[in-house]
């Protein structure tokens, strides 16, 4: 069985992903969601203005020497590719499979702030406005209310890396095609489409695709559980598309 560790995006934590969670655990992984330091409820005004991409990093880190698991997934959402590459790049060879849901998937010297386009960028100055170190979650109709100011360190800060996280052996990345008009990911996705080490699947919701269709992603989570991802997603053209 897998152990999922599942890292959420900006202004998020453990509870982004509540719906999906469940669903691998009842297929027998072990899952661990993660809230990333700065953005759990207790955390002091000093601890998120000190909280950048090195110290989620080691939130990832942390939780596989205490856990050793077996066969780690790691999965991150958004903001959360940044981290699960940096956890990567160090974990010395423990992880065997990293999914980026709709996330950053940097290259060395590559930061979130690098990645997004300029009306997150705008977003991230305008939300850290009153602090200047945490950056408050942007509005929206339908945002939970249960999102926290997102320390401005990690979203820029560049990674740095070895090149060691590219020894992971199952790279994927989760494209959510239903927001195209805002994605920051669609130059992410054709390079990624080019490049024969990944796997691109797309799907056809918006932004926060665990919300939205959590059966859709847990299946496609535990679709690859037991072994390598179908290799018709490995060249350039249509990439495989999961139901929601």
């Amino acid at each position: 069985m897998a152990t999922f560790v599942l890292v959420p995006g900006g202004w998020h934590g453990s509870w982004a992903f509540e719906a999906v969670a469940p669903l691998l655990e009842r297929a027998g992984h072990t899952v661990h969601p993660l809230t990333l330091t700065g953005l759990r409820p207790h955390d002091d005004p000093a601890t998120i203005a000190t909280a950048n991409l090195d110290t989620h990093a080691d939130d990832v880190l942390r939780l596989l020497e205490r856990a050793r698991p077996d066969d780690v997934t790691l999965v991150g959402h958004s903001y959360g590719g940044m981290v699960i590459t940096a956890a990567a790049d160090r974990a010395g060879g423990r992880v065997s499979r990293l999914v980026y849901l709709d996330a950053c998937v940097p290259r060395d010297g590559e930061s979130c702030w690098s990645l997004m386009n300029e009306g997150y960028r705008q977003s991230f100055v305008a939300g850290a406005a009153t602090t200047g170190y945490a950056v408050e979650p942007p509005w929206r109709p339908d945002g939970d209310p249960r999102r926290r100011p997102h320390p401005l360190a990690a979203l820029l800060q560049a990674v740095r890396l070895t090149g060691a996280h590219a020894d992971v052996p199952r790279r994927e990345f989760v494209h959510c095609s239903g927001w195209e008009d805002r994605t920051p990911f669609t130059d992410q996705r054709a390079r990624l489409l080019a490049d024969p080490g990944w796997t691109v699947h797309d799907l056809p919701t918006a932004h926060n695709a665990m919300r939205e269709a959590p059966r859709a992603v847990a299946a496609l989570l535990l679709a690859g559980a037991d072994g390598p991802a179908e290799d018709t997603a490995h060249t350039p053209g249509p990439a495989v598309r999961s139901a929601s």
